[in-house]
């Protein structure tokens, strides 16, 4: 049985999916930009405070379904740019600090024109 998961502590999906869903025990959380929840808007600038935002709104949900960072076992990374790679991986490390599997990909463009997204999937036991 699957159960979705919702915060308004995260934004708000756009488009036709849930902010997250519990399969088992694994927590699959939809990718996460730097849209900050209380207004709906991207306001951080610079790879660096986008990406603090997007694994900020990414460790919303974590705490909706009840777990945190150590938590999770697999990230999905995109950035716009791969020149961003050292300062994402800055604030990466802050919150990941088990260092769960990565993949990070660079891609022609996110949504919003933000320059990352995270998307985890979290263990909950």
């Amino acid at each position: 049985m699957l159960k979705k998961i919702s915060t308004e502590k995260a934004p708000a999906a756009i488009g036709p999916y849930s902010q997250g869903i519990i399969a088992g025990d694994f927590l699959f959380a939809s990718g996460q930009i730097p849209i900050n929840p209380a207004t709906g808007n991207v306001e951080a600038e610079g790879i660096e405070a986008q990406a603090r935002q997007a694994i900020i709104n990414a460790g919303e949900i974590l705490k909706e379904a009840g777990i945190g960072y150590e938590n999770v076992v697999k990230t999905t990374c995109f950035l716009a740019d791969m020149g961003d790679f050292a300062a994402f991986n800055k604030v990466y490390e802050e919150f990941f600090t088990e260092k769960p599997a990565r993949s990070c990909v660079a891609v022609k463009e996110l949504p919003k024109g933000v320059l990352c997204e995270v998307e985890v999937i979290g263990f909950l036991k």
